[in-house]
């Protein structure tokens, strides 16, 4: 996003934490260095030192989280002061820098944003990363002081805009900003992903992707519970790629499954040629983090034009975006996704229908291009002071 401002003549700084995720280990370029700055396609990046736990446990994480506001805080103070941007933008996660972005937007005389990819404490309390009604009460009186400061509030779904509002943000400052993506850099391939040759997967295997964060909210675990229903089928075939803290669990539990294969992380360049390797995209999502979350990754899975099956409760935003375009089940129910994978891989001519409408989906309203410029109008209007209700879906 940054990248895209700066190229559309606008001035952009960005204060960051160096790279860690989802490896939970700060890059070996990085390590051992405080402050540093780096020029990224037009923008100055700025990257603020935190500390990172080797388990990313309650008490930890929030650590973890705090390390980060206090060492951006100076930063974000310095550009208020300095710089004076028109207007500050913090993204949450990390809520805990939110504060100083809003002081900072106040030495500056800028309008101050707040984008929503997660609800974090939500998340936290329901996935009993944190626990006690005390400290529940206690922090969401801050969140919601804090959320009830900022010009503008964002989030990815019409959901997660109304638990904005629940958190005392006014209707008028509220914007609809879906996750976008590159329809270009990601769209469907005439010839077979170059993986599936890496991977040594027969011609006619039906490809079930997970790509993605390996971390505690996806509800990941089901993946070796499906391929283990599934083991009869020689044709199904699950790859699961990314890393994370749930990388070494999954692992051991798809020991002895020939159906399962695993990738590292990959470079972004080859994203496209990775969602296509996927005949069904399987998108799982703990029930905790429900309407609290909408995984970034569904956009690109829509876009490479592959039907989804998605775990999630019936009336959440998640399967509001996926039915047509793929396959809804109940989440934490193995048997239901089997199921829904076998039907899948037995009607190539269904996938290829929900397929297109994902695409077609993707293209009218994901775009990176069409999301952007819509951004840009609400800055605009932000600077110039003219509030505009929450744009429908």
């Amino acid at each position: 996003m940054a990248e895209w401002l700066a190229a559309q003549g606008h001035d952009v700084r960005v204060g960051a934490a160096p790279p860690y995720y989802p490896a939970w280990r700060v890059a070996d370029a990085y390590r051992g260095r405080l402050y540093s700055r780096e020029q990224r396609q037009g923008v100055a990046v700025w990257r603020a030192p935190l500390w990172v736990p080797q388990r990313a446990g309650g008490l930890a994480r929030v650590l973890h989280l705090l390390s980060f506001a206090v060492t951006s805080a100076p930063l974000l103070l310095w550009w208020g002061l300095r710089w004076r941007p028109q207007v500050v933008m913090t993204v949450a996660p990390f809520f805990t820098a939110a504060p100083a972005a809003l002081l900072a937007a106040k030495l500056a005389g800028a309008r101050s944003w707040l984008h929503v990819q997660d609800f974090e404490i939500d998340v936290a309390f329901g996935m009993g990363l944190l626990k006690g009604g005390a400290l529940k009460r206690a922090v969401s009186a801050v969140e919601r002081f804090v959320f009830g400061r900022f010009d503008r509030v964002s989030s990815i779904s019409q959901r997660m805009l109304e638990r904005a509002a629940s958190k005392g943000v006014p209707a008028e400052r509220l914007v609809f900003f879906r996750n976008w993506v590159d329809v270009q850099a990601v769209q469907p391939m005439s010839t077979p992903s170059p993986y599936r040759a890496e991977l040594g997967l027969a011609g006619d295997a039906v490809v079930v992707l997970f790509s993605g964060t390996l971390g505690s909210k996806q509800g990941l675990q089901i993946i070796p519970e499906v391929a283990r229903l599934l083991a009869d089928d020689p044709r199904i075939q699950f790859v699961v790629c990314g890393d994370g803290p749930m990388k070494p669990e999954l692992l051991r539990q798809s020991q002895g499954l020939a159906n399962v294969h695993f990738l590292p992380l990959q470079p972004v360049q080859r994203l496209g040629e990775l969602l296509n390797l996927a005949d069904i995209h399987l998108l799982p999502q703990d029930p905790a983090a429900e309407d609290l979350v909408l995984p970034s990754k569904l956009s690109g899975m829509l876009s490479s034009g592959r039907p989804v099956v998605a775990t999630c409760a019936a009336n959440t935003e998640m399967a509001k975006v996926v039915q047509g375009r793929g396959l809804v089940v109940a989440p934490g129910d193995s048997g239901a996704v089997a199921q829904a994978v076998a039907q899948l891989a037995q009607q190539p001519d269904g996938r290829v229908a929900m397929g297109q409408a994902a695409r077609q989906f993707a293209v009218q309203g994901l775009g990176r291009d069409h999301v952007l410029q819509q951004c840009v109008e609400e800055l605009s209007a932000l600077v110039q002071d003219t509030a505009r209700p929450a744009r429908a879906a």
